[in-house]
């Protein structure tokens, strides 16, 4: 049966997919490629297909590692290198793994374009875009890594998925030659990848010259090709694959679900910009001549709560974005404590009014009605800036939105899972919206 995490995976993304369908038309145009990335993402779990994404420099042998791994010629090793010009996807059926409790659970391996030819367009983006769906990448090379590689494999590392770092070709190599070759590798990247995340393939190994000796004592020469050996890799693969596969794609699926929701919450930011600007000093205006001409002492400081929250339930509505009075009022609050300083000076400004007003409730109230109304009015205008950004960050999907989802798998993790390394920088990562205007 699937896991709990799965479970909450499933349902963040089908949140998503609700909020997505909830968008305006003029949202919706805009959010097109991400609408038909979150349908994939669920037919994905659903489904249980588990996605390895295999980059690499040109004629690393990319192309023929997923010929040795599935066990026949489903892609071409063109010699000349730079023949894979688009994504493209192959079921590995041999793998022996699926996941438990899902009937169309299949293993799928994805080739992509040589990395020092991909560049920052389309097919950089295209690269990007099957990097974090993934659940497992694979990166090959066949040597040390030159500065491209290199430049590359810490920018996937950004993504936060278990990756592989595949020495290919090690038949070209001795055996003094591959054990320095890999332990160049490891001081390279110690900070990186672990040890055991590096492991070596010799996917097209070259013709090599036998000499054959026949019974008359006369000898001849033959070209025979090697068989490729992946066993390693695939060993490696499989380990992971069995102790933490559908935690894998649990996690995958609810981290795409967040970085989705917080680029439906920009969209609707940038757009409806305008209209939440009105909304702050709309409420900040009323709230100065409420708060200023109000000769209650006690009640202009529950009143201006009161225009907060009021106005986070605005700002939150044009966002559509749920948020009820109470939860408004207690951000309104938090904001408050947050912004020290600021709301000291407010509160001065209303301990002295306070003290005018009870001595001479007319007077009093005339004489700080200014000082008063501006403190009140500044104040729900930095309490309606911080929350439009809030809203922002995409941080008010409900209790059990995506980020909330992920925050709880990542707190689950064990100690020795491959997941582990990355917990401290995905929990960073959930506290901003990269899509937002910083």
């Amino acid at each position: 049966m699937p896991s709990q995490s799965y479970n909450e995976a499933l349902n963040s993304v089908e949140q998503t997919l609700t909020k997505l369908k909830g968008c305006t038309e003029d949202e919706k145009s805009r959010l097109r490629g991400e609408l038909a990335g979150l349908r994939t993402m669920h037919e994905k779990l659903t489904s249980g297909r588990v996605e390895i994404v295999i980059f690499g420099e040109i004629s690393t042998g990319k192309s023929a590692l997923i010929n040795a791994l599935v066990g026949s010629k489903v892609s071409e090793v063109d010699v000349r290198g730079g023949w894979t010009k688009e994504v493209w996807h192959v079921a590995w059926n041999g793998a022996g793994y699926s996941i438990p409790g899902l009937g169309e659970s299949q293993v799928v391996l994805i080739d992509t374009p040589g990395i020092n030819e991909v560049g920052g367009g389309p097919r950089g983006e295209m690269a990007r875009d099957v990097a974090q769906r993934a659940d497992l990448i694979l990166f090959v090379t066949d040597s040390d890594l030159n500065e491209t590689e290199y430049t590359a494999l810490v920018e996937l590392t950004t993504f936060h998925k278990p990756i592989l770092l595949i020495l290919n070709k090690v038949d070209l190599y001795s055996r003094e030659q591959r054990s320095r070759l890999i332990e160049v590798l490891n001081e390279r990247l110690r900070d990186i990848l672990p040890p055991d995340q590096i492991v070596t393939a010799s996917a097209d190994p070259r013709e090599k010259e036998y000499i054959i000796q026949a019974a008359d004592g006369s000898e001849r020469s033959e070209w025979r090709k090697p068989l490729a050996d992946v066993s390693e890799v695939k060993a490696r693969i499989l380990q992971l694959l069995e102790k933490e596969g559908l935690a894998l794609i649990a996690l995958n699926a609810a981290l795409y679900a967040s970085d989705q929701s917080d680029k439906v919450a920009a969209l609707r930011v940038q757009l409806r910009n305008s209209r939440a600007e009105k909304i702050i000093w709309g409420v900040a205006g009323m709230k100065a001549v409420a708060v200023g001409f109000n000769p209650i002492p006690v009640a202009d400081v529950l009143g201006g709560l009161a225009f907060d929250g009021l106005m986070i339930v605005y700002l939150a509505e044009i966002y559509n974005l749920q948020m009820s009075t109470k939860h408004a009022q207690e951000l309104a609050k938090a904001i408050g404590a947050a912004a020290g300083g600021i709301t000291l000076s407010v509160a001065a400004t209303h301990g002295v009014t306070w003290f005018f007003k009870t001595l001479t409730p007319l007077w009093g109230t005339l004489m700080t009605a200014l000082p008063q109304g501006t403190a009140a009015g500044y104040g729900t205008y930095i309490v309606g800036k911080a929350a439009k950004y809030y809203f922002e960050n995409g941080s008010s999907w409900g209790s059990e939105g995506p980020k909330t989802v992920v925050t709880r798998i990542i707190d689950s993790i064990d100690k020795d899972s491959i997941m582990q390394q990355f917990k401290s920088e995905i929990g960073k990562k959930l506290l901003v919206n990269r899509h937002a205007k910083k």
